[in-house]
């Protein structure tokens, strides 16, 4: 099916982003890393933090993220996949870690799920300085977060269930896409939507930019390539040509 082209409320499309996530990267090599996916091209870089209580894994904290902003000058972004404890106790921590190189506000994205006081933790994100988003897993519904849509910059739409890399994209998310794309256009806010999880540069990041999504994580669908600057290109270009109109089936 040929999706319509996707407008914001200015009627231009809005622009492709490649957001890669660190998750595949060599931890030892950080830094050399940020450098490495800047000269690339992205357009942000996101780091990806579990605390072992919201998802089983754990990650990294404010310290890592901070350390690797002297090594690029490429927006971060962090997705808080902590408790709703650790989110409101260290959120100025990780607000200040992802902070631009010229001061610009960092990307800092709370996860629906794990936090009751969603409002609250949003309306302290900007008032601290970053760019206040939200996250859906899987199974939570767009309705969630509709009364806090006036808040956000960007919404982000989990492709996987949150904790591990490497997992296989849930097509039926494309349908809350869609939904949230719907709501922005219909309300006039200028709002981002992402997804993360299983984006390749094939029929999965083909449907998600039909369906509405311009933003997309990337982690081991960008690090398998040969380099970098490969992966992040050919992203780019099969997203943009989805949005105008030559979208990639789903295999049989």
């Amino acid at each position: 099916m040929t999706e319509k082209k996707l407008t914001n409320p200015n009627g231009v499309i809005r622009p492709v982003q490649i957001i890669p996530s660190v998750l595949p990267a060599d931890w030892a090599n950080m830094g050399a890393c940020v450098k490495n996916l800047e000269d690339a091209g992205v357009d942000r870089i996101q780091f990806d933090v579990m605390d072992g209580n919201f998802v089983p894994n754990l990650t990294f904290g404010p310290e890592m993220i901070s350390a690797c902003r002297k090594y690029c000058n490429v927006p971060f972004e962090t997705q808080l996949m902590v408790s709703q404890y650790n989110c409101e106790t260290m959120l100025d921590s990780y607000v200040k870690a992802s902070v631009g190189s010229n001061g610009e506000p960092g990307v800092v994205i709370a996860h629906v799920e794990a936090n009751v006081h969603l409002h609250r933790v949003l309306g302290r994100i900007r008032d601290l300085g970053g760019s206040p988003s939200v996250a859906l897993n899987p199974h939570t519904p767009f309705e969630m977060v509709k009364d806090v849509m006036d808040m956000v910059d960007h919404v982000l739409v989990m492709t996987v269930n949150p904790g591990f890399g490497g997992q296989a994209y849930i097509p039926t998310m494309l349908n809350k896409i869609r939904k949230i794309r719907e709501f922005v256009i219909n309300n006039n806010l200028n709002v981002d939507i992402e997804v993360d999880g299983g984006i390749k540069a094939n029929w999965t990041i083909s449907q998600c930019a039909a369906a509405g999504a311009n933003c997309f994580i990337a982690g081991s669908g960008m690090f398998a390539y040969p380099t970098l600057k490969e992966g992040c290109d050919e992203l780019r270009e099969v997203a943009k040509n989805a949005q105008n109109g030559d979208v990639l089936p789903e295999p049989n």
